[in-house]
């Protein structure tokens, strides 16, 4: 690694791989930006590596990372998005069959276990982990876009005729970020107080209610750029 350079290494979901619903297609797509210009580092050479999936839990980052120990070493920090995955449920199984119990795709006590878990790991080689808070969703256009060819009033029904528990389940995981940061003493960039600062933080989010769109994305970069030069010490 050249003097001068800032190296980063990022594990996360589709938010970190910066996927966007386009409105004009509907279909997602990847969202280019210039995050040399947004992390004000033309003096400086900066690398990112980014091995961001859509779709993908802490459990698979974690066999992602697993993949990729030999590199932590070389970044000067590793950024870590995970928890939008985890806190979604399998809405058709819902559609289905609303009266009975259903299960979060990673549910908590396994999601601060993995997470814990690969914060060890990139410790053990060395590494700089950092940790992002949640965007927040926007639960009736959310509700809306999970629902779509299913059955609405069962998922409803399971909700408990609020689709406003779609936020505050989420939420409930943003907490599990927070609370993990803390106690495992990793530093913590808020991306979602960004967001709730904007009294219209829904104009920030895609019709599908969970992806930011192009000005949610040059908000979280702008933050990430902020939070990390005022409060991470680089090596």
């Amino acid at each position: 690694m050249l003097n001068g350079s800032l190296n980063i290494g990022i594990f996360g979901d589709s938010i970190g791989k910066g996927i966007l619903l386009r409105s004009d297609s509907n279909r997602y797509s990847t969202l280019k930006m210039d995050l040399q210009k947004l992390f004000g580092t033309s003096d400086e050479k900066l690398s990112i590596q980014n091995y961001s999936m859509m779709g993908s839990t802490v459990t698979k980052g974690l066999a992602v990372l697993d993949r990729h120990l030999d590199k932590v070493k070389h970044f000067k920090n590793v950024l870590l998005e995970f928890g939008g995955n985890d806190c979604d449920y399998n809405w058709k199984e819902i559609s289905d069959n609303p009266q009975a119990n259903h299960e979060c795709n990673t549910p908590i006590p396994v999601f601060n276990k993995k997470y814990t878990e690969m914060i060890a790991k990139i410790r053990e080689c060395q590494g700089n982990p950092i940790m992002l808070t949640l965007p927040p969703l926007v639960p009736d256009k959310y509700f809306e876009w999970i629902s779509r060819n299913l059955n609405k009033d069962h998922i409803l029904t399971w909700l408990g005729g609020d689709v406003n528990v779609i936020y505050r389940w989420q939420e409930l995981y943003n907490a599990q970020v927070t609370r993990l940061a803390s106690q495992l003493s990793v530093p913590l960039i808020d991306i979602r107080s960004a967001f709730l600062l904007n009294h219209d933080y829904q104009n920030l989010i895609c019709e599908d209610g969970i992806h930011p769109n192009e000005a949610g994305y040059e908000l979280i970069y702008k933050t990430v750029s902020e939070q990390y030069r005022q409060t991470i010490t680089i090596r």
